[in-house]
């Protein structure tokens, strides 16, 4: 939805588990006319739609990708980002860092991205620009050398440089804007600025400018210019969080270096504050909410220093070590704290204040997608909590 008459507003389907487009659209016509009714009124409604790679191929089949328009437009909804991070399939029988697969190395990866590309320009809206998800490059605990460390650098350039080319073309024959933005994330090739940037100055951006000269006989010039035009960054809130990147320094760092914000994913992590007193109560509620199926990257700060953690049982045995701790569990934004944990609801006050006050992007997804493995009282109803998070948002925009 649109607020202020700046930012679209929505949240990311991946809330609600589907693999194929059957599934994926059942899930969509459950939800997503209820939620409306309830926050958007009679104004139109933007879906963050989340597609697996099945579920885009199956949207391409028969009529589906009509139907589905042909519902929007019926239902006064629109599509203007796709989440295309989860790529989906057989290994997410057990999540964890299957997350990643495939990454920006393979051809799979850019494959589903191209398909994805084609399906947006048809059902995006004129006049609006469109965004699409992506995948931080890949696993940084998969490339166990520097020569493994390069090969992937410049493998995922080289793929990049040809979904830019197809965002072009795409640009030129429909006259619609849609950009990919990479996803920062803990324990992947590119998970604070200095790695973002790093990555653009030293690999992306060279590489990409040589293949889109040779392609477009253009010149280095309009070749870069592409480069930062199409490629874009998803700044998700709990995933700098955890690397401790105060929003503001973050945001300025892009716009010095010319990266632009795609989107801005509105999400809390997990923040455990130890006292002597509360401890045990800390752990019991931390192993409440421990899952096997999910990567809770865990980050404690040292000084300047940012220690890493793999997952909870790295760190529950060393509470007596430890004053705080940060993890990848994405709380619901409307809160600061539950039970005996805390929330960095304080980043995404930050960060709403910093969309205020500069013009970074008018994609804004909330993103709380753990419903399901919450403490009860937190995760009841969940269509009424989708809209209590929407709703805190709004507010949080307007005031």
């Amino acid at each position: 939805m649109l607020i202020n008459d700046k930012y679209h507003l929505s949240y990311s389907t991946n809330i609600h588990p589907g693999e194929g487009w059957k599934g994926t659209f059942k899930n969509l016509a459950e939800y997503i006319p209820s939620i409306k009714s309830s926050i958007s009124e009679d104004k139109p409604f933007g879906i963050g739609l989340s597609l697996t790679n099945l579920a885009s191929q199956e949207l391409n089949k028969n009529y589906n990708l009509i139907f589905f328009k042909e519902w929007l437009e019926s239902n006064n909804l629109y599509v203007h980002t796709i989440n295309g991070y989860l790529y989906g399939g057989e290994a997410y029988s057990a999540i964890k860092d299957a997350v990643h697969l495939p990454d920006w190395t393979t051809k799979e990866r850019f494959k589903y991205t191209k398909r994805l590309i084609a399906q947006l320009a048809l059902l995006l809206p004129e006049n609006m620009n469109g965004s699409i998800t992506t995948s931080p490059l890949s696993y940084k605990h998969w490339h166990t050398s520097e020569a493994l460390l390069e090969n992937s650098y410049k493998s995922s350039a080289k793929n990049l440089a040809k979904t830019i080319l197809e965002l072009y073309k795409v640009e030129l024959k429909t006259g619609k804007y849609i950009h990919l933005d990479l996803e920062p994330e803990p324990d992947t090739l590119i998970e604070n600025s200095n790695e973002v940037i790093n990555f653009f100055r030293g690999y992306l951006a060279p590489i990409a400018v040589n293949y889109l000269v040779k392609k477009l006989k253009t010149s280095e010039e309009i070749a870069e210019y592409m480069v930062y035009r199409y490629i874009n960054i998803c700044y998700d809130v709990c995933h700098f969080s955890l690397v401790y990147e105060e929003p503001e320094l973050t945001f300025k760092r892009f716009k010095q270096t010319g990266i632009k914000v795609g989107k801005v994913q509105l999400s809390s992590a997990l923040k455990v504050v130890f006292e002597e007193h509360r401890n045990d109560l800390i752990i019991q509620n931390l192993f409440a909410l421990k899952n096997s199926d999910f990567l809770h990257q865990v980050r404690e700060k040292i000084g300047d220093q940012v220690v890493k953690y793999h997952d909870f049982h790295m760190i529950l045995n060393k509470k007596q070590l430890i004053n705080e701790i940060r993890a990848q569990f994405h709380v619901p934004v409307f809160i600061d704290k539950f039970g005996a944990l805390n929330s960095t609801q304080d980043q995404l006050i930050k960060v709403i204040k910093c969309l205020k006050e500069q013009s970074i992007t008018d994609h804004i997804e909330v993103e709380t997608y753990t419903w399901e493995i919450l403490p009860e009282d937190l995760r009841k109803d969940l269509k009424g909590s989708i809209v209590r998070e929407l709703c805190w948002v709004k507010e949080q925009l307007k005031s």
